[in-house]
């Protein structure tokens, strides 16, 4: 057994948060300042460590954004104390209609060093348990894993909340190197009961890390309670520190050799079968286009793409605009790679076409003001393919499709060609929104 002195002192929050934000915030201050008498060098704050409310709109009028006082605040709290912070989950202002629910990571300097936006949803309606809470309503989902982020208690993989009910992400968090996977929660009373515990030790047997979840506790107002019994779990799934009835802190002691014991006497990471079933890991995100030099061209079939004509491009796929459009914004996507059909793909060209597709999409879909977008693969002469290169044609369009089109778009068709100069300024248009 490592000795007490190499074990790293983290501590879990437990708390009730009402609508007055000033109240929640100090009584944060005041758990921060418990934990940093006992040592504690993390400190995990719960979900809404900022706010609740009754009403949808109390949420949204009370969001800030990432520079605003209310963040603001905690980093001059992690600086003066000199600890680092978990923020759970704070109101981030998206619009003025929606938010984001934020779990933030501050370090001992008072710097922002990781922000993960919850991507699973609570739309939950369980009338026989009195609960009904519909997230989407007023919250944007994330749309990416963030890596775990590098601390002095070890690797931290961000979650929040109904996370911990997809194994998925934990076990792509473990995969991406997390030793500590944080589900810092408000927990309804009725869920809590029946699946809390249950829930945070599966999460740390199937991934063999340490599971810290603060929580909220109590009743918040006349429309919700939470369930509270704030925990760590070691990776054997045993509950190593827990909060008891009512607000307060609990200490624990992460010991990060513990978890190559563990990994070395139940080997599972070398048992899977991912022969059999999908290796968990992240998708790629499509943000920001790679650089497009507009003197390359790209191989297409028999014949070039110029790249004055490409608006987005990553280093498997091109997206470019069209020589002879179906409809109006008619636009292509094609691997780098030059294969015929998509079982000639790899696995991560696959993925690759699929994210840029999902963009594309998108953003078509937006320029073009419409809700309607074709997409379609031809796949060989009788599908109308006229070019032997895998691409995906993208339209946009402002009507439904007639029942006698043939949706063949390629080349071999009846339809004016248009100029480079018209393709390269269309190009140049679409460029931008794949930059923001």
């Amino acid at each position: 057994m490592a000795s007490l002195q190499s074990k790293k002192v983290i501590a879990i929050c437990q708390m009730t948060a009402k609508s007055d934000k000033k109240s929640n915030i100090s009584a944060c201050l005041e758990m921060i300042k418990a934990a940093k008498l006992q040592n504690a060098e993390m400190i995990f704050l719960p979900e809404a460590c900022d706010f609740i409310g009754e009403k949808r709109s109390q949420f949204v009028e009370n969001a800030e954004p990432l520079n605003g006082e209310t963040v603001h605040s905690f980093c001059q709290m992690a600086k003066g104390y000199k600890v680092w912070l978990s923020l759970g989950g704070i109101l981030e202002k998206a619009d003025n209609e929606k938010i984001r629910n934020s779990h933030i990571v501050i370090n001992s300097e008072g710097d922002i060093v990781s922000v993960y936006h919850k991507v699973h949803m609570f739309d939950v309606n369980m009338p026989e348990k009195s609960t009904r809470i519909m997230e989407s309503d007023y919250v944007i989902p994330g749309e990416r894993i963030v890596p775990p982020v590098e601390t002095p208690v070890g690797k931290v993989g961000l979650a929040i909340c109904y996370d911990m009910r997809f194994p998925e992400l934990s076990l792509t968090l473990a995969r991406m190197g997390a030793d500590i996977l944080t589900f810092p929660s408000a927990f309804t009373f009725a869920t809590g009961a029946a699946h809390w515990e249950t829930l945070l030790r599966a999460r740390a047997i199937e991934s063999q890390c340490y599971v810290v979840a603060a929580a909220q506790t109590g009743t918040h107002n006349s429309k919700r309670s939470s369930w509270g019994h704030a925990m760590v779990v070691d990776p054997w799934g045993t509950v190593i520190a827990q909060c008891s009835e009512g607000t307060g802190v609990a200490i624990a002691h992460i010991d990060l050799s513990y978890i190559k014991q563990v990994r070395s006497s139940m080997p599972v990471w070398q048992h899977r079968r991912n022969d059999l079933y999908a290796e968990m890991s992240p998708l790629k995100t499509a943000d920001k286009s790679e650089e497009i030099d507009d003197n390359t061209t790209y191989r297409f079939g028999s014949t070039t793409v110029h790249g004055s004509t490409v608006f987005y491009k990553t280093d498997k796929t091109v997206a470019f605009t069209n020589k002879k459009c179906a409809v109006p914004g008619h636009v292509l996507v094609m691997p780098i790679r030059c294969v015929n059909t998509l079982k000639d793909l790899e696995n991560d060209e696959k993925e690759d076409l699929f994210v840029v597709l999902k963009k594309v999409h998108e953003v078509v879909r937006n320029v073009n003001g419409t809700s309607y977008v074709t997409t379609g693969i031809q796949t060989g002469a009788a599908a109308g393919q006229t070019v032997k290169h895998l691409h995906v044609h993208v339209l946009p369009r402002k009507s439904k499709v007639n029942s006698d089109e043939s949706g063949k778009f390629d080349a071999s068709h009846d339809r004016p060609e248009r100029s480079l100069a018209e393709m390269s300024e269309e190009a140049s248009m679409l460029r931008p929104f794949f930059n923001s």
